[in-house]
């Protein structure tokens, strides 16, 4: 798992304020800061949060925009469940040329 913080305002830029922030929230993963918004440009972003599970092989597979529960979407349970789904595949054999 990778985040990726794109400060809107300009209190989002004080990479202290980040820190602090990623720190009471208990995030363990990588967060890396897009501060010129190159990766939401490059990925299609529209909404804020997006989730994309990629797979072994580097695939998107799954997309989610917008908050995973917002309105009883229930987007949390199915996201686990693809992610499940995801790490039980098999990585495809390359064929030798």
């Amino acid at each position: 798992m990778i985040g990726v913080h794109t400060p809107e305002l300009e209190r989002e830029r004080d990479l202290k304020r980040l820190k602090r922030s990623i720190e009471e929230r208990g995030l363990k993963y990588p967060i890396v800061v897009d501060k010129d918004g190159k990766t939401w440009t490059a990925w299609d972003n529209h909404w804020w949060p997006s989730i994309y599970l990629i797979d072994k092989t580097g695939t998107v597979r799954y997309r989610w925009d917008g908050e995973l529960n917002w309105k009883g979407a229930k987007g949390k349970a199915l996201m686990e469940k693809k992610i499940e789904e995801l790490l039980a595949e098999e990585i495809p054999a390359i064929a030798n040329h």
